[in-house]
């Protein structure tokens, strides 16, 4: 049964936790610790949710530098993605159903078949074949 709420209720902002979206994994041992200079690394490299960005490339640069931590890296890697989402990005992490991510492979596809939906494949793709170079051009220029 739904519980009713006044509209008064719907603005005040809530005292509870906020439910995550994220299920982090149980991590090996109890000294799990995420240095803070390289969450200003992940910080400096975030990705905004563009057209003009590469989501490939992201993802990428996240494994380079969550790599840099051996123990625990489906943890790592989950803890330090939202840090690496900004403005458009971030407000579709924060979009996500509570409780919908559980391991990374879920989180990279859930972000690559939003930013980097089938249309843009299929875009790529007629590019290549449409290819065509201009007489003044060399092959490598082209």
């Amino acid at each position: 049964m739904v519980e009713e709420r006044t509209l008064k209720e719907y603005a005040t902002p809530s005292t509870e936790e906020p439910h995550a979206i994220i299920v982090y994994p149980m991590v090996e041992g109890n000294n799990f610790e995420i240095k803070l200079a390289l969450t200003y690394l992940v910080q400096q490299n975030q990705f905004f949710g563009s057209p003009t960005e590469d989501p490939k490339l992201h993802v990428s640069k996240s494994l380079r530098l969550s790599g840099t931590l051996k123990a625990n890296q489906e943890a790592v890697r989950l803890n330090f993605f939202p840090f690496s989402l900004r403005d458009r990005a971030s407000a579709w992490f924060h979009s996500l159903q509570i409780g919908s991510i559980t391991s990374w492979d879920q989180m990279r596809k859930a972000f690559l078949s939003r930013f980097f939906p089938h249309s843009k494949t299929a875009q790529l793709r007629n590019q290549i074949t449409q290819f065509i170079q201009r007489d003044e051009e060399s092959f490598y220029d082209a």
